[in-house]
């Protein structure tokens, strides 16, 4: 990669759509760049604006807000990037991270994308990403599964489908389902493969389980559940 160039230009500019990473824990993490971009459009696409309003009042923000979350992202979609085409700027946020990843976003992004309107990302956390670069799991090549569906079967069949894949899992978990997810990877993969579990990373309780999936399950058992979780499956031959 080249090394990267100074930007001046921090405002945002009509007919536009931003996607813009907002923190995944630390407010601190929020960069210059998207600070400028959310204070300067004409309209703040969200998750929940309750969420989003609490961050922006915090950094001494008010914009207007509207929902575009899972239940009405097909229909606002489509009125947003009409806006857009109109000469609005938008950004769209999720309530944490960045938009499109196992959250709304791509919806948007595509309908600006099928009308020819620019699309400006403004990079910045991803609990994703963020996971990958510490956990100490092969990042030479990864799959991303976002939310595994809640049945077991569904999931029993995702963990015997990649049984041998090459390369790193990566997985999103609820508090909800993490302790089972956790035993059925230790059933079906066994109890030697090494795997990362983590949680609330880059608040104050951030955690990392990395080792083998029993010894790792043992530890999760012992602890609380609260908040939302990372899981990284290492290839099967990988030793820590």
């Amino acid at each position: 990669m080249s090394a990267p160039e100074e930007n001046t230009s921090l405002k945002p500019q009509p007919g536009h759509l931003y996607v813009v990473a907002t923190p995944i824990g630390n407010l601190a993490d929020l960069t210059d760049r998207a600070r400028a971009i959310l204070g300067g459009v004409d309209l703040v696409a969200c998750e929940d604006t309750r969420t989003t309003g609490s961050m922006l009042v915090r950094i001494g923000l008010r914009k207007d807000l509207v929902p575009y979350h899972d239940h009405n992202e097909i229909e606002v979609a489509e009125h947003l990037a009409e806006q857009i085409a109109q000469g609005k700027s938008i950004a769209v946020v999720s309530d944490a991270g960045t938009p499109g990843l196992s959250d709304p976003g791509f919806r948007i992004v595509r309908a600006c994308r099928r009308r020819k309107l620019p699309v400006i990302p403004v990079p910045g956390p991803s609990a994703l990403i963020t996971v990958l670069s510490a956990a100490g799991l092969p990042t030479n090549g990864f799959l991303f599964a976002g939310f595994l569906p809640p049945k077991t079967a569904a999931r029993t069949n995702f963990l015997q489908k990649y049984h041998d894949f090459d390369y790193t899992l990566a997985l999103y978990e609820s508090c909800h389902r993490i302790d089972k997810f956790a035993k059925e990877i230790v059933e079906v993969l066994g109890p030697d493969r090494v795997i990362c579990i983590a949680k609330e990373v880059t608040k104050i309780h951030e955690t990392f389980l990395v080792g083998l999936s029993a010894e790792v399950l043992a530890r999760l058992e012992k602890m609380s559940l609260k908040g939302e979780f990372v899981v990284l499956i290492a290839p099967k031959d990988f030793t820590p």
